[in-house]
């Protein structure tokens, strides 16, 4: 027992409360949580409690109003954002670590399991002789991966850039493709969100070559040091590959760093039919993945990959403080036994990026991988490919649909046309709200090449080609009903 008000055990009966809950929650035959007979904010809404109401009244209040009027993200027909509701596996390691391990510190089984999860995402993903960390997204991966770049490219010019500042100006060169979080890293790491250069697309969306040759040509001449290309392999618009090893081999051949952001669709590479997009890969100083979109993860789980972990450390060292080292009780000899967990921290995560304290994320890939094996996951991917490819053939097909982009991996950019109506856009703008109210298939919306397009995105362990099937269905059927419509307008 505990003199403390909060209930510090009790974890079966209500874990296995919130469970019951949660499934129901994902039979996904719920409203949506603004729908007009959801009346959960009268319940929350309340001044600040001076008294508790105990464990059992909070579990009843997340059973009740909480739990029910959740998000549309992990139903099997959200395909908007790259992100998805987590797997069974997922939840029940984050559950665990939360428990027994609130911290990814220590010599305990959970940080063994953060080098080891790491460990194997690089090897099935085919990155040789790299090292990692986790953070919480692909925005601190991406800032992670740009630190190493920065603190590269200025030791070779015999300065630390992290202890000492920068002395020049540099270049970060990536496509308007690439994601927006390269622009405010730059602007983070003090390079300045102007010294990332726009590096224009071919009609695929893929960076082009010649012009980044005259782009850093042209930098080196006004004496900026060009320090990083960074390469899409699945851009967030389109999923587009960049040409990684034409990429690559100039990066090579210019002392430029070479970043590779695989937030979304480096696992694209386990899909044999896409594979050979990633030739080039291998050619990379770092590279980053998103566990918590393809792979299954709830949200807050990234991975950066770099060939030298140690300059992670030199550029996010957080020098050293008295009360962690001081509490630790490492022998001076190398060679002798760790008796407690707590006689060292473990690997030193918090030198490579930028969080000292962090949940334990390792865990939960390892649980991910472990559950379904490269095997499953293969299987996942190729389905979702499979999906996309499904609503290409229809837009192709379909003469009330027009497809705008090919899909290379798990998007696919397409839209509703009628001779009928003059603006596309607009029809396809109103198409996407109205799809998305009905809150059973429901993409984002983007453009290609200037034309708005729909744009499902294919990435939730729980969708099916039965989803991809009902997402032209609904179009067909919403586009004719938007056109009847405004026929019927005086």
């Amino acid at each position: 027992m505990t003199s403390d008000a909060a209930e510090t055990g009790r974890l079966q009966p209500l874990l296995s409360q919130l469970g019951a809950g949660l499934d129901e929650f994902l039979t996904f035959e719920h409203p949506d949580a603004l729908h007009p007979g959801q009346r959960w904010r009268e319940h929350l809404d309340i001044a600040l409690p001076r008294a508790g109401i105990g464990i059992d009244a909070v579990a009843d209040e997340l059973l009740r109003h909480v739990v029910p009027n959740g998000s549309s993200v992990p139903r099997p027909g959200f395909s908007a954002f790259i992100t998805t509701g987590g797997t069974t596996a997922a939840a029940l390691a984050a559950t665990a670590a939360g428990i027994a391990s609130p911290q990814r510190y220590g010599h305990t089984a959970f940080n063994f399991l953060e080098e080891l999860s790491l460990r194997w995402l690089a090897d099935m993903f085919g990155l040789v002789s790299m090292q990692g960390v986790y953070s919480s997204g692909g925005s601190v991966a991406n800032l992670l991966a740009l630190g190493a770049a920065r603190q590269s490219a200025f030791e070779r010019l015999g300065r630390d850039p992290a202890a000492d500042g920068m002395d020049r100006s540099v270049a970060v060169y990536a496509t308007a493709e690439a994601h927006h979080t390269i622009q405010r890293s730059a602007g983070v790491l003090g390079l300045g969100r102007r010294a990332v250069r726009e590096i224009p697309c071919d009609e695929r969306g893929r960076m082009r070559v010649d012009a980044l040759r005259r782009a850093v040509a042209e930098d080196r001449r006004a004496g900026v040091l060009p320090m990083a290309i960074v390469a899409s392999a699945g851009t967030t618009n389109t999923g587009a590959i960049d040409p990684l090893r034409s990429l690559g081999e100039f990066a090579r051949e210019n002392g430029v760093w070479f970043h590779v952001d695989g937030a979304y669709g480096l696992p694209g590479r386990l899909d044999d039919r896409a594979a050979p997009l990633y030739e080039g890969l291998e050619l990379a100083d770092s590279v980053i993945v998103d566990p918590h979109k393809w792979l299954g993860a709830a949200v807050g789980v990234a991975a950066t990959f770099v060939r030298e972990r140690e300059l992670l450390r030199r550029a996010f060292t957080q020098e050293p403080a008295a009360y962690l080292e001081g509490s630790m009780h490492r022998p001076d000899d190398e060679a002798a036994r760790v008796e407690h967990s707590m006689d060292d921290m473990g690997v030193p995560y918090y030198d490579y990026g930028v969080e000292l304290s962090a949940p334990s994320r390792g865990v939960v890939v390892w649980a991910l991988i472990r559950e379904i094996g490269v095997a499953g996951m293969t299987q996942r991917i190729r389905r979702h490919n499979d999906m996309a490819a499904l609503v290409a053939k229809a837009a192709r097909t379909h003469p009330n649909l027009e497809l705008l982009q090919q899909p290379t991996l798990s998007i696919c950019c397409f839209r509703y046309v009628s001779p009928e109506v003059g603006d596309l856009d607009l029809l396809n703008q109103r198409l996407h709200r109205r799809l998305t109210r009905e809150n059973r298939n429901m993409p984002s919306t983007t453009r290609v090449n200037g034309r708005l397009a729909l744009r499902p995105c294919f990435v939730g362990a729980r969708s099916e080609m039965e989803h991809a099937h009902a997402l032209v269905e609904d179009v067909l059927r919403i586009g004719a009903e938007l056109v009847r419509e405004q026929a019927a307008l005086p």
